[in-house]
């Protein structure tokens, strides 16, 4: 089995910063990356940010330049950084990790608001 947990989600004002973490554990053999999608009540889930084959990350053009994903393949986590928040960043975030199937963990608030 593999079990993700995720932290770091808050309140913040617009034009602040916020980490998320996502650790994974369990039988990670034969993981091929990581990710973070989010959903808010008025879009559908989106994907934002992963790192598989290639170290580099990559983005959804909406955050990016905004937002930095990176990941720790031996402790097997994976962090996004988030700035310049605004309102419509404000979502339920969920990372992700693939290993041979994808698994998904329980979602961290983040809410943007003044």
């Amino acid at each position: 089995q593999v079990h993700l947990v995720e932290s770091g989600g808050g309140l913040v004002q617009p034009g602040d910063s916020l980490s998320l973490s996502c650790q994974a554990s369990g039988d990670l053999i034969g993981i091929r990356g990581m990710g973070w999608f989010r959903q808010n009540s008025q879009v559908e889930r989106e994907w934002i940010a992963s790192i598989g084959r290639w170290p580099e990350p990559e983005y959804a053009g909406s955050v990016k330049g905004r937002f930095t994903m990176s990941r720790d393949e031996g402790a097997n986590t994976a962090a996004l950084t988030m700035t310049s928040l605004n309102v419509e960043d404000t979502a339920v975030y969920y990372c992700y990790v693939d290993v041979m199937r994808r698994y998904w963990g329980q979602g961290a608030q983040v809410t943007v608001s003044s």
